[in-house]
């Protein structure tokens, strides 16, 4: 039942619950179906994220006030990896006492990635799962868990910490210092890549860049980079206007970003590749660069300058 006003408010749409049950409501109604945000959720923009922490599926003890910290971290089929992921995030969270949640959007998986953290989180209640209705995209995960965060400062990070968490530290540092946007870079300080890409990709992955310059006018030397932080503010605007869903996403957060005004600070993190990436510059960069021009066309007809509803949290009773 899901009720607009008093607390606590429940919430139970199609897809969101157990994991198990998730996968027999798909085979059983065919669902999977990735609309918008708001139409996934079954929620009007007023409703979103509702602020009470049984939206989503959520694992661990209800928390009765808002962290200053959300991390959203997406994946998809990250059962080789997520665990120890997760480990890592956690730790660095009680060894720093970040007032932190974590939240982990499964995008889909086929293998045991859901069963993994709703496993790991009944012993960390920082962590809470959030279900996608299906595979929707990197860029479909990241906006979703992006915009139920409840923290003050949202950042989202890879799930094979390619740029350590203990980095998040630097995001969060320049977000402090009047930031609106703190993204991290590997290439402003190139000394700091502990475990360099293949000269192939990182060939590619610059080509990209001068490209995603010249098109979208987006001055930084790493835009694709998967950790960035943004203020609740940053972060509620941005990603109601996000319409890439798919790797190509970035660029069209950052430029949405400085249409609306926000300050972008690029931020040098360490930065180790890791070979199992699943994004091929040849494949998925043909896509990309398609994507670029559908934003320049969104721009064109005015869809990033709309207003955007302020998402109102609501605190959990007890």
């Amino acid at each position: 039942m899901h009720e607009k006003k008093g607390f606590p408010v429940r919430i139970e749409p199609w897809h969101m619950g157990n994991p198990a049950e998730l996968a027999a409501r798909r085979r059983s109604d065919g669902s999977g179906h990735c609309g918008s945000v708001y139409d996934v959720l079954g929620l009007s923009l007023e409703d979103l994220p509702g602020g009470n922490r049984s939206l989503g599926y959520v694992e661990g003890v209800s928390v009765t006030q808002y962290p200053k910290y959300s991390i959203v971290i997406p994946a998809y089929n990250e059962s080789a990896r997520i665990l120890s992921a997760l480990q890592a995030v956690v730790a660095c969270i009680r060894a720093r006492r970040w007032d932190a949640e974590v939240i982990v959007v499964n995008d889909g998986s086929t293998d045991d990635t859901a069963a993994i953290v709703h496993t790991f989180a009944a012993q960390a209640p920082e962590i809470r799962l959030i279900e996608n209705p299906g595979n929707c995209g990197k860029g479909y995960s990241v906006r979703n868990g992006m915009l139920q965060a409840m923290g003050e400062v949202v950042l989202f990070s890879d799930s094979d910490l390619s740029a350590p968490i203990e980095e998040a530290e630097r995001l969060f540092a320049a977000i402090a210092n009047g930031a609106d946007i703190a993204i991290g870079s590997r290439w402003l300080e190139s000394s700091r890549q502990t475990h360099r890409q293949p000269l192939y990709r990182q060939f590619l992955g610059r080509c990209f860049n001068a490209v995603t310059r010249f098109v979208m006018g987006l001055h930084y030397a790493d835009t694709q980079c998967g950790f960035k932080a943004f203020t609740r503010e940053a972060a509620q605007t941005v990603f109601q206007l996000q319409t890439i869903t798919r790797w190509g996403f970035d660029p069209e957060i950052l430029f949405i970003a400085l249409k609306r005004g926000f300050w972008i600070i690029e931020v040098p993190v360490s930065w180790a590749h890791d070979s199992r990436s699943r994004v091929s510059y040849i494949r998925d960069g043909m896509k990309m660069l398609e994507e670029l021009a559908i934003v320049r066309w969104n721009a064109f007809r005015g869809l990033y300058g709309k207003q955007v509803e302020r998402v109102h949290r609501t605190r959990q009773a007890g």
